[in-house]
């Protein structure tokens, strides 16, 4: 399948989107290989479902991190929108989580470190993802963490029209936080929540709050104390209850004081068998990380 003369499609979709199919390509013109996500249903019979996909390609646009995958083109074919971008390879966390259990501590927060690294990025730019879950976070052989799906993002500016549908919630009911379930707001607090949502399941196994309905499981993130962890340090215990708080002005301040309570628990990271690349040999990003990773910032100055 020929996507625009250039890119080379496989036909059966290697996964979904929070609005289309994502196939894996090629791209002809560049030699390199790419993801094409194509918009689920036909933009001109959905005008707010193609606003939000071209919106999407927007957001990734503005976002320099190797955290989130890179966009390289945006188009129609057949009156039908598609965006191709990085392909990234990895694993879902929420495959990681389903062959692996709970992860150990130094993992748990290494991966919820960075994704507390790319939401401070989009949130410098005003933008809310809006749906972290455990498949929106890739785990790559080398161990970094990329954010995917920014569908349901926020641009916050204030001339910018909200698209949401009527009497519809949108987002994954087991993540989202009180105030998205109660009037539809979502702001950098909200993902905090979402991620403190990940992070308990990383630790635990299975979801924070699950119920026979969607609303079972929304009563519960406006009413229900989150489980404790036994057994996790005390500063991890500390942070994920701040993330879980219920009003948005009680968890932390922002992306950067969660990375940074998060940071010093990601140290001796054990192997992860079957996830990580383990061959021994040197991994460019980790030989380029270290390096970076010893300029000073307000982080390592307060180590």
């Amino acid at each position: 399948m020929l996507l625009a003369d250039r890119y080379e499609l496989e036909e059966l979709p290697i996964g979904k989107g929070g609005m289309g199919a994502v196939h894996r390509g090629y791209d002809t013109h560049l030699a390199r290989r790419v993801a094409v996500k194509f918009l689920e249903v036909p933009g001109n019979s959905d005008p707010e479902v193609e606003g939000r996909f071209i919106r999407e390609a927007r957001i990734l646009a503005k976002l320099e991190l190797t955290g989130a995958p890179t966009l390289y083109d945006l188009g129609t074919v057949e009156s039908r929108l598609f965006q191709v971008m990085q392909f990234v390879d990895g694993v879902t966390l929420a495959d990681v989580l389903a062959e692996h259990g709970p992860l150990p501590v130094p993992w748990a927060a290494a991966i919820a470190a960075q994704s507390c690294a790319v939401l401070a990025e989009a949130h410098a730019l005003s933008i809310c993802h809006r749906d972290l879950k455990p498949n929106n976070l890739m785990l790559r052989p080398d161990g970094g963490v990329t954010v995917l799906d920014f569908g349901l993002a926020v641009l916050r500016e204030a001339d910018l029209a909200r698209f949401t549908r009527a009497g519809q919630l949108l987002g994954t009911p087991a993540y989202m936080a009180p105030e998205q379930i109660q009037n539809g707001s979502a702001g950098p607090a909200s993902d905090l929540y979402a991620l403190g949502c990940v992070l308990h399941e990383m630790l635990t196994g299975a979801p924070l709050f699950t119920g026979p309905t969607a609303y079972a499981v929304f009563e519960q993130h406006v009413n229900a104390r989150p489980p404790e962890i036994p057994g996790i340090p005390a500063r991890l215990d500390e942070v994920l209850a701040r993330m879980l708080e219920k009003e948005p002005g009680d968890r932390p301040a922002d992306a950067l004081d969660c990375y940074a309570a998060l940071e010093p628990l990601a140290r001796e990271l054990p192997p992860l068998p079957g996830f990580l690349a383990v061959n021994g040999d040197p991994v460019p990003a980790r030989m380029y990380a270290r390096i970076v990773g010893r300029i000073p910032d307000r982080f390592s100055s307060a180590r």
